[in-house]
């Protein structure tokens, strides 16, 4: 079966597409790599997204954004198809994450959101669209999130060699993977933040001239602020043990905003504070492992877009070390697996549309804290005669701000909550990837 997973993480800067084919049933799926893309967001389609991400978010704002982005998820899906050689009718499903705007799994009640109308994408491609995957999680008692680690089992599992994958969007995330374990012997997370305080920086640092650190180039510069790290790094998240997941709600504007002003009084340099940044991600990560993992893994492969930041990479191998002595793990970049890392959470959720639609449970309740295994998500059916075409509207006019924040301030909110974790910003791979009937685990 060919399908098509959609992806745009917490930095909302971009969708990631990927088409893939997928055999056979759990434990023995096959998941072969056919195409992947990004399609970068524009300025203000950004900018539209990242002004909703905020408890006082606007309902007409919402309710168009939603609109337009399942437009854009909608053009991501056909260009992968266009870059395949492929039309709809070759495709059966497509499985859209969408646009999270909040996420709120402890909230009263607890709630998650995705942006990013399915229905808009089942329309405009002709496709049945799997979409709101994480709803049956949050309601079965769940954090919503990661839903990630059981693809990642179903791809990745090893009969002897203990493994970890590590994402590093805008929010740090781990899957650790026992040898021989089963479902049941996963253990996944989000470590704390990734990139998003980390670009921020770069952007506060540059008038906005920088999405994000590329290459690490501002923090190479610095020197790591060893007090302000420690009071980071005693931070309450960093505490709770799992379950737990976390977002821009806990480090984000507000929190970017904060260090921000910590550093001033310090004085500290942008470059100072940026490695101080990245310290605190490659820290953060070094000690969840230390603290929540049962033992180290073997070898750990580093995705999403700090995998291509150098600097980072080079941190977290000394806090690696430093945690685990001659027993810390081998890093590794995904992209030696032979898929593509920038699609790897796309490929994620094609695998999760692919279980819904045969009716089985894609969340792993001990991960997420669910009370009951659960099939994740909404199918929206096509019509394979209907087309849709593309609104003509600016999502310029989308935007709403509050009567007290003044256009330079709401810039600023933007740049210190974006990240790079789907775009091409960090990453080392093209925005593009060749169709290859050799991309199949090679586990």
């Amino acid at each position: 079966m060919n399908l098509i997973g959609l992806m745009s993480g917490t930095s909302a800067d971009g969708i990631d597409a990927a088409l893939v084919k997928i055999s056979g049933a759990p434990p023995d799926l096959r998941v072969r790599e056919i195409a992947c893309l990004t399609q970068p967001y524009d300025d203000a389609t950004r900018a539209a997204v990242l002004d909703l991400c905020r408890p006082d978010a606007p309902l007409l704002a919402l309710g168009r954004v939603h609109v337009l982005l399942g437009h854009r998820f909608a053009e991501a899906a056909l260009a992968v198809l266009a870059q395949a050689s492929l039309t709809p009718a070759d495709v059966t499903l497509i499985g859209s994450h969408g646009q999270t705007v909040y996420h709120a799994p402890d909230g009263d009640p607890p709630f998650t959101l995705q942006i990013g109308d399915p229905a808009v994408i089942a329309a405009r491609t002709n496709i049945p669209t799997v979409a709101d995957f994480r709803a049956a999680d949050v309601a079965a008692g769940g954090q919503g999130a990661p839903l990630v680690p059981y693809p990642d089992w179903l791809m990745w599992h090893h009969p002897t060699r203990t493994r970890a994958l590590q994402n590093i969007g805008g929010i740090a995330n781990v899957t650790y993977l026992p040898a021989s374990g089963g479902p049941e012997s996963v253990v996944a997370f989000d470590t704390g933040p990734g990139n998003v305080l980390i670009d921020g920086i770069a952007a506060r640092a540059t008038g906005g001239a920088w999405h994000c650190d590329r290459d690490g180039a501002l923090a190479a510069q610095g020197r790591v602020d060893e007090t302000l790290l420690a009071h980071l790094l005693d931070h309450p998240y960093l505490r709770q043990p799992p379950p737990r997941s976390t977002g821009r709600e806990t480090f984000g504007a507000a929190f970017a905003a904060d260090l921000w002003g910590q550093a001033q009084a310090r004085g500290l340099t942008p470059a100072d504070l940026a490695a101080t940044a990245t310290a605190f991600t490659a820290a953060s990560i070094a000690d969840a492992y230390r603290g929540w993992l049962p033992a180290p893994p073997e070898e750990v492969f580093l995705c999403g877009g700090g995998a291509d930041n150098p600097t980072l990479v080079r941190v977290i191998r000394e806090h690696l070390a430093r945690a685990f002595g001659d027993a810390a793990p081998a890093v590794r970049h995904y992209d030696e697996t032979g898929y593509s890392s920038g699609a790897k959470e796309a490929v994620a959720f094609a695998i999760l549309a692919y279980e819904t639609w045969h009716g089985r449970p894609g969340n792993l309740p001990h991960v997420t804290g669910a009370s009951h295994p659960a099939v994740l998500g909404h199918i929206t059916p096509a019509r394979r005669s209907t087309v849709l075409a593309t609104p003509h509207f600016s999502p310029t006019a989308l935007r709403s701000h509050r009567a007290d924040r003044s256009p330079s301030s709401a810039t600023s909110a933007n740049q210190a909550t974006s990240s790079c974790a789907t775009s091409a910003c960090q990453r080392r791979v093209p925005a593009t990837c060749s169709p290859s009937p050799s991309r199949e685990p090679t586990n």
